[in-house]
Formats: C-alpha cells, sequence, structure tokens
C-alpha cells in the first residue's frame, strides 16, 4: 500500500486532499446548525463594502419610499384636499388633524364643496405607514422622498397646511378663485379612469385638470353668478330652475 501510495504523483495527492477538504466544509456550512451559524459572517466578510458618504452624497431611496406628506394642487392653482378627513380618521397613530370648511362662489379653494381650512401633521407621532395616501379620495396627499425634517423641538415637528401644500404651478393662480373664474376654464378636475372611454384601457387618459370636459359643469354651479353687491345665492342652486313661489302655480 506504501508503495502505491508512494506511486501516485504529489500533485494528484494535494489536489484530491484539497478536493475533500472543500467538501468537508461545504457539508459542515450547510449541513449543520453550527456551520449554518458560521455562514452568515463569512458571506458578509466577502461582500463589497458599502459606505455612503452621508450627508455629503446621500443614497438614492427606493421608487415607493414612505418621506415626508405635500398637499397637492391641480394645474390651475385649486387645492385638491377637499376636507373629507378620511385621512386624519384612517392615521393608526391619530397624528392628522384636518378642520373642513365651504367653498363659497366667491372664495372658492378646491372643485370641492368643502376645503381643508386647517391642516396639521404631527410628525412627533406619524409612523410614515402610508395609509393616509390610500384613502385620499383626490390623491391631494402623497408622501415624497424627503426624510431630512427632523428638529430641535416637538412643536416644530407639527407641520401646518402652510408648510404641507405645494407651490402654485407654472400658469396657475393662488387660491381662493370665483366660481365664475373656475367655470371659464372648463377643466375637468375628475378626469382618470373613471371618466375614461371603454376603449381606452391602460390607463392612457389625459391628467386631471388638463382635459376639457361636459363633466366640469358637475364640478362647479352653472349659470349667472350674483354681481358684487347682489343678496348671495347658494351655489348649489345657482343657474337652476326657478321654483315657483307658494300659490303662484293656482
Amino acid at each position: 500500500m506504501t508503495d502505491i501510495l508512494n506511486a501516485i504523483p504529489a500533485p494528484v495527492v494535494t489536489a484530491v486532499t484539497v478536493v475533500i477538504l472543500i467538501v468537508a466544509l461545504w457539508l459542515l456550512l450547510t449541513r449543520t446548525v453550527l456551520g449554518r451559524g458560521f455562514s452568515v459572517p463569512l458571506k458578509t466578510m466577502i461582500r463589497p463594502v458599502e459606505t455612503a458618504q452621508y450627508p455629503e452624497q446621500p443614497r438614492p431611496v427606493a421608487p415607493r419610499f414612505h418621506g415626508r406628506h405635500q398637499l397637492n394642487r391641480y394645474a390651475d392653482g385649486l387645492e385638491k384636499c377637499i376636507g373629507c378627513e378620511l385621512c386624519a380618521w384612517t392615521c393608526p397613530a391619530d397624528a392628522i388633524y384636518v378642520q373642513g370648511a365651504d367653498n363659497t362662489s366667491e372664495s372658492r379653494f378646491s372643485p370641492g364643496e368643502r376645503y381643508a381650512d386647517d391642516y396639521q401633521i404631527n410628525y412627533n407621532r406619524c409612523i410614515l405607514c402610508g395609509l393616509c395616501i390610500e384613502a385620499c379620495p383626490t390623491r391631494a396627499l402623497t408622501m415624497t422622498h424627503d426624510f431630512e425634517f427632523s428638529a430641535d423641538s416637538r412643536e416644530a415637528l407639527i407641520w401646518t397646511k402652510d408648510q404641507l401644500l405645494v407651490t402654485v404651478p407654472p400658469g396657475g393662480d393662488d387660491t381662493p378663485h370665483t366660481d365664475r373664474e373656475v367655470r371659464e376654464r372648463g377643466l375637468n378636475y375628475y378626469g382618470g379612469l373613471a371618466v375614461t372611454p371603454p376603449t381606452l384601457k391602460g390607463g392612457r387618459f389625459q391628467p386631471a385638470a388638463a382635459a376639457p370636459s361636459a363633466r366640469a359643469g358637475q364640478v362647479v354651479p352653472h349659470g349667472e353668478l350674483p354681481k358684487p353687491g347682489e343678496q348671495p345665492h347658494d351655489p348649489a342652486t345657482v343657474g337652476g330652475p326657478t321654483r315657483p313661489s307658494p300659490g303662484s302655480e293656482r
């Protein structure tokens, strides 16, 4: 037997020994509990180092990263928030406070009947879960990629509407608007899949506030608006059929 082993070339013996050791190590790292535990730091040791030069060179975040909130506007400057308070109701941390108010014919902030007169988000409580943006029916509340909004006090972490509301888009006007101005634009503020023709599938629709449509007449009242100094009318009845006074039909 010794003569047979001596007859085997040394490189072959070395190669066989290396193969046996590799197989034994592989069985140890994959078939035993102790080996699987050691495999974790071994894998980490051979990975390339990922050091971010923050804050000079912050790493890009994921496309659906949940950061600071913002309140959006339409292309003409009207606010998308209609003061429905669904975001406040769905917030699991009770971090959102909304106080709605009614739009008037001479002071319109949103296309709906109401708007958010006061809007606050308490980032001392907010867990950035994103449930509020899922509950918003008009996509008025969305989340940005901004995560650098720390503060030195708790009061500074309560963001108000002035801080959350985005700037007026180019070509738009700041709120409030009048019903006359909104009606003259003839924009469809609630465009989307709900008003897309059945032949157009896959979301190929024009963005809201950019597609003139007859449905815009359902958003704001029709008819002549009261002139300055006249008796104001109910915006819901402006332009509607005139109701006969009691006894006039007789």
